[in-house]
């Protein structure tokens, strides 16, 4: 059970703080409401380049990483398609530092074309580093374009192409900030040894003269229901043959996200696992083989992956998973090996809450989704899970009407590591953060 307190700022930005003083450390975590399914398509990967602008410096403090060095503290964000996350953990007797530096950003960011150019730069050599130059880089540019036709899930969070982020001018980027980066579309954590009375001191303080905007509404497409089976097939300079299988999902706050959640575990976590076991290790069919789903706020994908092993087709790699998909459905999961999965799932949570960041996360990310005592609640909702309810959703998600199906074809062992831009040799280096 975490324990937290919450309050409200008059400009709209919500608070909440975990005291815990069994640690020297603080962690301030906030989270922006903004993601990249609000881009527009002509304007993708905007969401990721303001991960890496909010670290050019601002009105006041030019050098993020110099002060909170300083401080003896780190700092970290990553994007993903429904929210912004930065966070700072330091000596909780340094805390205010890191008020300070968020609270400025928030405020005062540093629009200049100077700092637009270096992040620029930062952001499309990404792009190549992660999307081009590598093996199965590109795989959610082809996967999101097959499963969504209308819903922004349908660029990945790097962006639809570099020219995108290229073309951005300093009144696109000023625009974007203003209309997402303002306190009223925040969440502000902080954990760790702190006290209550002292956080709102420093939320007002450093937060409490910030304006709020007038944050735009989101009206995103509904993603018609799939019912054909959709293919690409791609001959790709990579190692070895890769089989990808995608289906619609339910969003993260469906009642059935967490019978969802433990069928991916029953298909393939650990090595107790359907196709791990099976079609890994027993028939040796596979060289690596996953399961998992992207657990988006919006319905998202439920992905089988596998790389067939040498010498087995990808037509018998298939056809083997399809027949694990069947048992599923007929003959259901046993009790013992459903048990299994939600003990995994509950040693997750528990780990989980060791790391003052993690916790201060996990309150912002349930806080988004509308209350952040539903954290304390994940237990029981994965316990009251029935075997019934994992064989129900084998049977509605996993069928072949509503499947995407990407394939890597090898194209040989002469072509391997021949990308686009991979003979270029950069020898400039830049600080990447991370982008789900």
């Amino acid at each position: 059970m975490i324990q937290f307190e919450r309050f409200e700022l008059a400009n709209g930005l919500k608070v909440l703080v975990h005291e815990d003083h069994d640690t020297p450390m603080a962690a301030l975590n906030v989270l922006y409401n903004v993601g990249s399914r609000d881009e527009s398509p002509d304007r993708t990967g905007f969401a990721h380049l303001f991960e890496h602008l909010m670290f050019g410096g601002s009105a006041n403090i030019p050098d993020f990483d110099a002060p909170l060095q300083m401080a003896g503290g780190e700092n970290n964000a990553f994007t993903n398609t429904d929210y912004t996350n930065f966070y700072e953990v330091l000596p909780a007797q340094n805390l205010e530092t890191a008020f300070w530096l968020e609270s400025d950003r928030m405020l005062s960011l540093n629009f200049s074309k100077k700092s637009l150019e270096v992040q620029r730069k930062v952001v499309v050599e990404e792009f190549k580093e992660t999307c081009l130059n590598q093996p199965y880089g590109d795989m959610w540019h082809h996967l999101s374009k097959l499963a969504y036709q209308q819903h922004p899930y349908r660029w990945p969070v790097i962006g639809l192409v570099p020219e995108h982020v290229e073309a951005a001018t300093l009144n696109d980027v000023k625009k974007f900030f203003f209309n997402h980066y303002r306190p009223n579309n925040a969440i502000l954590v902080v954990a760790g040894k702190v006290k209550t009375e002292e956080v709102k001191v420093l939320a007002e303080k450093w937060f409490g003269d910030i304006p709020a905007g007038p944050v735009p509404e989101r009206k995103l497409a509904v993603e018609p229901m799939q019912t054909e089976f959709r293919e690409l097939s791609l001959d790709s300079p990579v190692p070895l043959d890769a089989l990808y299988l995608a289906f619609p999902c339910p969003e993260r706050l469906s009642p059935d996200y967490y019978a969802m959640d433990l069928l991916s575990d029953v298909l393939c976590n650990g090595s107790s696992s359907r196709l791990f076991r099976r079609l890994l290790k027993e028939k040796q069919l596979f060289s690596s083989i996953d399961c998992y789903h992207s657990g988006t706020l919006d319905p998202g994908l439920f992905i089988i992956e596998g790389k067939p092993a040498e010498g087995i087709s990808m037509e018998d790699a298939e056809a083997a998973i399809w027949a694990e998909i069947q048992d599923l459905i007929d003959n259901g999961v046993g009790e013992m090996e459903l048990q299994k999965c939600k003990n995994r799932a509950e040693s997750a949570l528990i780990f989980s809450e060791l790391s003052i960041l993690s916790k201060a996360m996990s309150l912002a990310i349930y806080e988004l989704l509308g209350d952040a005592n539903m954290l304390n609640e994940e237990p029981e909702n994965y316990a009251q899970v029935s075997a019934a309810d994992v064989q129900r959703l084998a049977a509605t998600l996993l069928q072949k009407n509503r499947c995407n199906r990407l394939i890597y074809k090898s194209m040989g062992p002469e072509h391997v590591g021949s990308f686009v831009g991979a003979e270029e040799d950069d020898d400039e280096e830049g600080d990447l953060f991370y982008f789900n």
